[in-house]
């Protein structure tokens, strides 16, 4: 099974739509690939100083099949919330893009890169950007052996 790590760092957003009136936003951020099963799914701690310009320089990893990185249909998808105490977090917007374009993309700079994407919330473009890094590592072949030992290191697995 052909397979490679790939690397995002969530480093910052900024200039995000100001949700809250009164009191300070305290934004964090999930990422997930490809609609995988919700444990895939990590979350970033909550910024409490940014408002609407959190910083977080959080990294993840995951194992991914090297079918994600040859179709436009497996999506990375980065949603943000406000954090709230009494209710609900309230949502704020997402960036998604496919695997493929960030592999296309980084591939000519050597497997990484680092972008910044407008946050869209519905189908149109809201307030603000997302920044991040990412890389993909070198292509491997992993019997399942290995992989069921990598995921309980702690890397997320998603369909390898």
């Amino acid at each position: 099974m052909e397979c490679r790590i790939f690397e995002i760092t969530l480093i910052s957003a900024n200039n995000l739509e100001k949700i809250r009136r009164i009191c300070k936003m305290k934004v964090y951020a999930t990422v997930s690939i490809g609609g995988g099963p919700p444990e895939n799914e990590k979350r970033t701690p909550t910024d409490r100083n940014g408002e609407s310009n959190p910083a977080w320089n959080f990294t993840v990893k995951y194992s991914i099949n090297e079918s994600m990185v040859q179709h436009l249909n497996t999506m990375l998808v980065v949603k943000l919330f406000c954090r709230r105490r009494l209710r609900c977090d309230t949502y704020i917007g997402e960036v998604h893009t496919s695997l493929k374009e960030l592999f296309d993309y980084a591939e000519s700079s050597g497997g990484s890169a680092i972008l910044s994407l407008p946050v869209q919330k519905g189908s149109v473009n809201s307030q603000g950007g997302l920044r991040f890094s990412y890389r993909f590592g070198e292509k491997v072949t992993i019997d399942k052996l290995l992989l069921a030992e990598s995921a309980v290191g702690g890397w997320p697995v998603n369909q390898c």
